[in-house]
């Protein structure tokens, strides 16, 4: 590891949640490994093995303790300053790469050899692919174990085991015991009612949820979102299973509350990942703010929101055409129109949660054929509509989480009527992109105004070079700076 094991042991000893998730230690003298934060009896130092991640110290043999639950810690910042490669093969193994795929196939998504992959993850991650995605299964599967009443059937296939045998097999090896025997010691925290599930993610603060929300909140999609100031609720589709999702935030135990109700438990742990890039659950603020505080401008809006998330998006033709909607007008007309959209062309909802959530969002293949005159769009909006619609949904534009920013911008703007402002803003969104900027920007411009700073394109371009890796986030605290009138970010 890079920091000093000395560093690691005091953080231990005083069971600093600062670090939690940030490492993890073998015991050797009990072959068990623990988050910094646990509640046991502090090993001695001369016991201790520290390890970047998981699934290192999986691989080196030590078993999860089952009292500080290493699978409820927060995630992400083990990750931190590995390579960009690795970074999208690790978003890509998050959501299932490896469950009925090979590591071939994946290098072959990356555009990479199998053996160049897997140099790289023991350079950058210090195990292989598949112990990373071994490692994720474990930890979600023991997470379902605890914090749901799923049959231990529908756990292994959610978790991505494929077989309740391999499911088994996998867990005796590791905990030593049974995933019923685990069950046992944990038959009392279930909190799944009749119609959803609940699961708890932990967050790494600060996190400013006042105003994640609030964005969410001005932007909601009548129908399809609805968003107060305590709750996200929302319909979703993966494939062709339907459902909803419900997401609140547990102030005083620095979680969100999430409930998913989907017709297949199968695609739980997708929709827990799309969840956790919804909300930027496991950006490191702490790396993140330190960069950027660099910046006199940007360090009076990190003192004052220390927390700053990038919103996430569902799924990546949603917000394609919410960011095309909102060209050139303001947030509230561009909702109205996604309404319209939704209220025309979205599939209405077998037995809708409520009368605020009715529709899905449309299909792009519905879109590529509406009718798109009667929802009050200009001609050249309609044209890109259309062309963005009948690319999504011939395959003719894929964008995988395989691809890098600049790829994301070439295959987007390739289409007519999308520039590189809106393309960056889908990298942002879409895809959690943390160095995407919406070059051209007024809102970014404005920012610097309201500062008593005049500032060009040229020269914002070039200030935001200091701010790489990180500038969807300057970003983000840039339009924080706005009025609230003037926070629409546009052209």
């Amino acid at each position: 590891m890079n920091t000093d094991s000395k560093t690691f042991y005091r953080a231990v000893k005083s069971r600093d949640a600062r670090f939690d998730g940030r490492f993890f230690t073998g015991v050797t003298s009990t072959g068990i490994f623990c988050r910094p934060v646990c509640p046991a009896i502090t090993p001695k130092q001369k016991n201790c093995q520290f390890f970047d991640n998981a699934a290192a110290a999986m691989s080196a043999g030590f078993r999860p303790c089952l009292r500080c639950r290493p699978e409820a810690a927060p995630g992400g910042p083990a990750w931190n300053g590995v390579s960009t490669t690795v970074n999208r093969a690790l978003r890509l193994i998050n959501e299932g790469a490896l469950d009925d795929s090979s590591v071939d196939d994946l290098a072959g998504r990356l555009g990479i050899g199998e053996r160049h992959l897997r140099r790289l993850f023991m350079e950058h991650v210090g195990v292989g692919p598949k112990a990373v995605a071994q490692t994720r299964r474990v930890l979600f599967a023991k997470k379902l174990i605890n914090e749901t009443d799923l049959s231990l059937t529908e756990i292994a296939l959610a978790a991505g085991f494929g077989s309740i045998r391999r499911f088994n097999s996998t867990f005796q090896k590791l905990y030593g015991k049974a995933p019923r025997e685990l069950r046992r010691l944990n038959e009392n925290e279930s909190t799944r009612d009749a119609s959803s599930l609940q699961l708890k993610l932990a967050l790494r603060p600060p996190y400013d949820w006042n105003h994640l929300i609030g964005f969410f909140k001005t932007r909601a999609i009548p129908g399809v979102e609805d968003v107060t100031d305590d709750c996200y609720r929302r319909t979703i589709q993966i494939e062709n299973h339907r459902g909803y999702l419900e997401v609140r935030h547990q102030r005083a135990g620095k979680h969100l509350i999430v409930s998913v109700a989907l017709n297949d438990t199968t695609f739980l742990k997708a929709a827990i990942e799309r969840t956790r890039r919804l909300f930027d659950i496991d950006a490191d603020s702490e790396t993140i703010n330190a960069h950027l505080s660099l910046d006199p401008l940007l360090a009076q809006s990190i003192k004052a929101r220390a927390g700053l998330r990038i919103p996430g998006a569902w799924e990546p033709f949603e917000i394609a055409v919410r960011a095309v909607l909102g060209q050139q007008v303001s947030v509230a007309a561009a909702r109205t129109f996604a309404g319209r959209l939704a209220q025309a062309y979205g599939e209405p909802l077998k037995n809708p949660p409520s009368d605020s959530l009715t529709h899905l969002f449309p299909a792009a293949s519905v879109l590529a054929s509406a009718d798109l005159e009667a929802i009050g769009l200009t001609r050249r909006r309609i044209e890109t509509l259309r062309g963005l619609s009948n690319a999504f949904a011939s395959g003719a534009l894929e964008l995988d989480k395989a691809l890098g920013l600049e790829e994301i911008e070439q295959r987007l703007t390739a289409l007519p009527g999308i520039g590189p402002w809106t393309a960056q803003y889908i990298a942002m969104r879409a895809f959690g992109e943390p160095d995407a900027f919406p070059t051209g920007d007024l809102g970014l411009l404005n920012a610097f105004k309201e500062k008593g700073e005049t500032i060009n394109i040229r020269e914002l371009d070039r200030r935001a070079e200091s701010w790489r890796p990180w500038r969807a986030y300057a970003a983000m605290h840039l339009w924080a700076m706005l009025p609230a009138q003037k926070r629409k970010p546009k052209k």
